[in-house]
């Protein structure tokens, strides 16, 4: 027989496999020891927390509480995927109005009435038996043609709360005619107006809302529902 056949079986593995499998089962085993270190660890903290339990029962009794455990009920994965119901909030409840002060009624002017001409009065004559002489035809004059009615009494001047709403500074005929739905005609009616209200008619302006306020239409009413033309010129303008 030839001297390699007589060989020994371990010449034929090279040298650095010999010594990569040997470092391999080294690594297999440091993994095995700390996974079983790591399972200790775990059950001694898993038997504190059970002796830290017992013992907060224990106090608890001592001191005549009972200890409730939480309810914990599962939750189905219903709950989990279907989306949660937003509450829809409450609307806002919608103030009325306040009603438009309705402007006192104008009183009409009284008219003197004119008196009837007093008619002469004629005496009573005797008779007498002398002939009537024929009257002589009456001529027209200026005197004797009837005298005219009396002079109408002057008007009384308006009072000024009774003036226009157009009057006030920023107002064209649309804002106007909403103002008079709202039964907003004089400044007078502007002018009794209190903040709140005021506010609550600029919100049912529409697209006018806000008007209000930027053109000062309340202030403007009150100088001129006042009669203080000077103080309302000095500060909005000529009207």
């Amino acid at each position: 027989m030839n001297d390699t056949t007589a060989a020994p079986a371990t010449s034929l593995i090279p040298d650095g496999v010999a010594a990569i499998t040997t470092i391999h089962f080294v690594l297999l085993a440091i993994v095995a020891l700390a996974a079983i270190a790591m399972i200790v660890v775990g059950m001694r903290l898993k038997h504190r927390r059970k002796k830290a339990a017992l013992r907060v029962e224990e106090n608890a009794q001592e001191a005549g509480l009972s200890v409730r455990q939480p309810d914990r009920k599962p939750i189905s994965e219903a709950s989990l995927t279907e989306p949660k119901a937003s509450p829809t909030p409450a609307p806002a409840p919608v103030s009325a109005p306040a009603p438009a002060p309705t402007p006192a009624p104008v009183p009409a002017p009284v008219m003197p009435t004119p008196s009837a001409p007093e008619e002469p009065t004629i005496a009573d004559e005797p008779l007498n038996d002398e002939p009537v002489a024929a009257a002589a035809p009456m001529t027209a004059s200026p005197a004797a043609e009837a005298a005219p009615a009396p002079a109408e009494s002057a008007a009384e001047p308006a009072r000024p709360e009774y003036q226009p709403i157009t009057l006030l500074k920023g107002l064209g005929p649309k804002l106007t005619q909403k103002l008079a739905e709202h039964g907003i005609t004089t400044v007078g009616d502007m002018a009794a107006l209190s903040e709140a209200q005021a506010q609550a008619l600029d919100a049912q302006l529409g697209a006018f809302s806000g008007r209000m306020a930027r053109d000062r239409w309340l202030e403007q009413a009150r100088l001129l529902a006042a009669g203080d033309r000077a103080g309302f010129e000095a500060v909005f303008g000529r009207l």
